[in-house]
């Protein structure tokens, strides 16, 4: 039987849709192996959002051929319909495939021998009209259930719409299958992801707080996240669901970039801070115990110390519960790149540090006001770290105990008493039931 191994780089969205390839794949007789073992094929999902990305892919690559020189190699993904030309030269690339054609790849595959020539199939992203459900399965935990894809934004730093084309979702309806077949593989949790999923629905006369209400409602799936959406499209309606939902988790991820609004112009977002300061408020004031994520960019050209210091002082004032940090990095085709007064890349790390430093901070405040609540932990599958297991809380507090294969894929109420010594939610023995 012929042998498929996937390696997936980069977000949420592509995890969902390595998943769904691969299920394709099996149905047409390919058996499925981890990455790290001698595979026929081999295919790569990647992600281009920072150069560090494209690197990856690179070295993945080195590493298939390790385990098995004579290996087919796939390239699909975000990187592959930026660069497609660029992944061919790579040693060992045997076929490379875009946007349009990553879920067409059986089609594609012919004879799995290794080519002189690599072939490029890549298209053009305005084509890429249709939308592609997908959701990831494997993981007894949880699943990412694509629900949005493409963006319409181009923010000056981005080159997502280049890579995954304009805005585009199904209906809700369609969207409600997919939920219910994931409901039939016995995960508790779906993460719902997209390139921009406020924007679901675009174009028609359903919305993302109309989709939302409906998963609400499908059996057999016992909680939700919205994995990230834009100050702008995070409406009060939608705030306010959650806030009353009974499956929809207290966990936000609002990306912010810059806490400048100099800065945030020059971005080209669709938002001010005070925006964002108002949906920050109006979650906290609906739910004080949700957890509030955000995304931040460093070192954005022409950001200067004043602006940098803004950015801090506006996010050490701000009831956020953790940070993703970004040193910003140049990529072709965007605005950004045209743009002078260009930081070293020692200047970005030293920011990037310091709000790396403060997110740590605003994480042990936030899990010191959740001391002595209750909370219902979802445990994990795999022993980690020498025979421990992990699992969230609805409003994404990260629990360690001991591994006890009796409580994978459960959940347990518990409240929480203890931050150990690595910053981990600790329960003790007053377990409720």
């Amino acid at each position: 039987m012929t042998t498929v191994a996937i390696h997936t780089l980069g977000c949420k969205l592509n995890f969902s849709e390595s998943s769904s390839i691969v299920r394709q794949l099996e149905g047409e007789g390919f058996l499925r192996v981890d990455f790290d073992q001698v595979a026929d094929l081999y295919v790569i999902n990647t992600c281009s959002v920072t150069e560090n990305a494209d690197k990856k892919c690179k070295t993945t690559v080195r590493h298939a051929l390790k385990r098995n020189p004579e290996a087919f190699v796939v390239i699909i993904g975000c990187y592959a319909q930026l660069k497609p030309k660029e992944i061919a030269e790579i040693e060992g690339v045997d076929m490379v495939l875009g946007a349009k054609e990553k879920f067409n790849l059986v089609q594609h595959l012919g004879a799995l021998k290794k080519r002189i020539e690599t072939r490029v199939i890549e298209g053009n992203i305005k084509e890429v009209q249709d939308f592609q459900a997908a959701f990831s399965f494997g993981d007894r935990t949880r699943s990412f259930l694509k629900v949005q894809d493409g963006c319409d934004y181009f923010c000056s730093f981005c080159t997502i719409p280049l890579a995954r084309g304009k805005s585009r979702s199904a209906n809700i309806e369609q969207t409600l299958e997919k939920a219910r077949e994931v409901a039939q593989t016995g995960v508790k949790e779906v993460v719902l992801t997209g390139v921009n999923i406020g924007d679901f629905g675009q174009g028609t006369e359903e919305s993302l707080l109309d989709l939302i209400s409906a998963l609400d409602e499908v059996e057999g799936i016992e909680r939700y996240r919205i994995s990230s959406i834009e100050p702008n499209l995070l409406s009060n309606e939608i705030i306010d669901f959650v806030s009353q939902s009974k499956k929809f988790v207290p966990h936000f991820h609002v990306p912010l970039q810059s806490g400048n609004d100099e800065i945030l112009k020059k971005m080209r977002r669709k938002y001010l801070r005070d925006l964002y300061v108002d949906r920050v408020e109006r979650i906290k004031k609906r739910m004080p115990y949700a957890c509030i994520g955000a995304d931040v960019i460093v070192g954005y050209p022409g950001e200067s110390e004043e602006h940098f210091l803004d950015t801090y002082n506006f996010i050490l004032n701000l009831d956020v519960s953790y940070l993703h940090v970004f040193p910003y990095s140049e990529r072709k085709n965007t605005t950004a790149v045209k743009l002078a007064n260009k930081l070293s890349k020692s200047d970005k790390n030293v920011r990037a540090k310091q709000l790396r430093n403060l997110s740590e901070k605003k994480k042990r405040h936030f899990y010191e006001s959740q001391l002595n609540m209750e909370c219902e932990v979802l445990w994990e599958s795999e022993p980690q770290d020498g025979g421990l297991m992990y699992g969230f809380s609805e409003n994404y507090l990260r629990f360690r105990r001991e591994f006890d294969p009796e409580r994978i894929n459960s959940l347990e109420r518990l409240r929480f008493e203890h931050i150990d010594a690595d910053g981990f939610a600790k329960a003790e023995a007053r377990q409720l039931v």
